[in-house]
């Protein structure tokens, strides 16, 4: 039996500590502390040597060395089984030490607030707490490691029904949680000092990544794949009203508020499986509805609706004639949260800051590893243009165009959108050659009744053939917008100019896989 006799108890965040030491207390348990952890124990009536009494040597360097000493670390890392262990420890003056309760110097908490000094950032890096946490950690076995304020009950409990020990398979999974927490603290150390004071160019040698377990999701894509989400999503969206938000349900929003974010006009956007269906900016949100609806008026059903303004009775009243599995909104004017939450299952979300630009990267996973890249926040305006054509654009084509260019990054490639007085006429997504995105877009607008007549077209790629341009040209449009560096630009802008379409390159490509 491998009884809990001595702990050593060193807590910056000391929630529940008063409680857990005077339990140990009870329990026959001896205590070693340090700081202003000693200083909280004793004034509250608990016995507690002070670590410095122990060792014999003073806590020193402003606090930077207090438990870096063999007799913590000899009194930790002793293997109970081994005599020849416990021989050393014992002609040394080192007693066992059998729980290690620590948490760590709030770095992250530090570093989060604005203004935050390099030196205050270096000061909150924890050195002894790492280091007697991982010693407990290799040494689970006879020295259980305790970094989490929520387990303290849990261990009293287990050491009541076991004797003041505590089940070898319990001490696996606090080591385990001790080396996720270390390995968490260092990442977050390394990134922040990778990317403040002196930032770091280019990708960093490791992929470092350590986020909280934010939830576990029902399932993912598909009812068979297991799904959780990490991190701090919560951080961007309330959730004001529904059910649970599913795997492709958080797909959905992100890719809703990245294409809304893009509009600092009334815009509304209809999303369906990460596509916009519909798109429209106007003077208010209930005109932008009956454009972005008029799109196409069969695929929004499921879909995700994502406002930039507060949203309105008036939009809110129309939004809620066809059935959506999300809406998103800054705000909800007075009565339409109300309206809305009528509706049980429907999600309802807030957005409370801005998600484009807030991450560095965008990973996927592949065989072996990851894929990384930055995102796409090229932001094109007309300054970035280079009008082709022999017909220069008038101003309104130039409005239509930037409209339609910024849709189409948001469309999965290959990528067509029709448009016009700043509205999706027709949206071609996905298909194996430019020429079909061309035709789908074509055959919505078709669908919907809409006239293609003076409409602006907008791909996300170079047209590599004529094909495209002169089908566009076929279904009314009369200016487009494309990358252009295809061996063949000339060969498209001449179908262009044959057409009596005007034509401008951006010179930036914006895929979506």
């Amino acid at each position: 039996m491998k009884k809990i006799e001595r702990a050593l108890i060193s807590v910056s965040d000391k929630r529940g500590i008063l409680e857990f030491a005077a339990g140990l207390t009870q329990r026959g348990v001896d205590l070693l502390s340090t700081g202003g952890t000693y200083k909280l124990l004793k004034e509250n009536g608990i016995p507690v040597t002070a670590v410095e009494d122990y060792t014999g040597f003073p806590e020193m360097l402003d606090g930077r060395v207090k438990t870096l000493h063999p007799k913590i670390h000899g009194g930790i890392l002793a293997r109970k089984n081994r005599q020849e262990d416990l021989e050393i420890i014992a002609e040394h003056g080192i007693k066992v030490i059998d729980l290690v309760v620590v948490n760590l110097y709030p770095f992250e908490a530090t570093v989060s607030k604005p203004g935050v000094h390099l030196e205050d950032a270096i000061e909150n890096i924890d050195i002894g707490g790492p280091s007697m946490l991982r010693a407990a950690a290799k040494n689970y076995l006879f020295t259980s490691p305790v970094v989490d304020a929520a387990d303290y009950a849990e261990i009293l409990s287990l050491m009541d029904e076991n004797g003041n020990d505590l089940p070898e398979t319990y001490r696996y999974n606090l080591m385990v949680k001790v080396f996720s927490h270390t390995a968490h603290y260092d990442t977050a150390i390394a990134n922040y000092f990778r990317t403040h004071h002196q930032p770091q160019e280019g990708f960093a040698p490791f992929l470092q990544i350590s986020l909280p377990l934010s939830e576990s999701l029902r399932y993912g894509e598909n009812a068979h794949q297991a799904a959780a989400v990490y991190g701090k999503f919560a951080d961007s969206f309330t959730k004001l009203h529904g059910k649970e938000l599913s795997y492709n349900n958080l797909v959905d929003v992100q890719a809703s508020v990245e294409l809304i974010e893009e509009f600092t006009e009334p815009t509304l956007a209809i999303i369906k499986h990460t596509n916009p269906c519909g798109v429209a900016s106007a003077a208010t949100l209930s005109e932008a509805w009956d454009l972005a609806f008029e799109t196409d008026k069969l695929a929004p059903f499921g879909g995700i609706i994502a406002v930039n303004k507060s949203l309105d009775m008036a939009t809110a009243e129309k939004i809620n004639d066809i059935f959506t599995e999300i809406i998103i909104a800054p705000d909800f004017e007075p009565g339409v949260l109300e309206f809305l939450q009528k509706k049980r299952d429907r999600r309802l979300l807030k957005q409370i800051r801005k998600v484009s630009g807030t991450y560095p990267f965008q990973i996927k996973s592949i065989a072996g590893g990851y894929l990384v890249q930055t995102p796409d926040n090229h932001q094109t305006t007309l300054e970035h243009l280079k009008i082709v054509t022999k017909r220069q654009p008038t101003p309104q084509e130039l409005n239509d165009l930037l409209f339609a260019w910024r849709v189409v990054k948001h469309v999965k490639s290959n990528a067509i959108v029709f448009g016009g007085n700043q509205r999706t006429l027709g949206v071609g997504a996905g298909q194996m050659s430019r020429v079909d995105s061309s035709k789908v877009a074509v055959w919505k607008a078709q669908e919907a009744g809409l006239s293609l007549a003076g409409s602006v077209v907008a791909s996300d790629a170079f047209f590599p053939f004529s094909d495209g341009v002169i089908e566009a040209a076929k279904a009314g449009a009369k200016a487009v917008i494309q990358p252009g560096g295809s061996v063949r630009d000339q060969e498209v802008i001449d179908a262009a100019d044959a057409n009596g379409l005007t034509m401008v390159f951006t010179g930036i490509r914006h895929f979506r896989h």
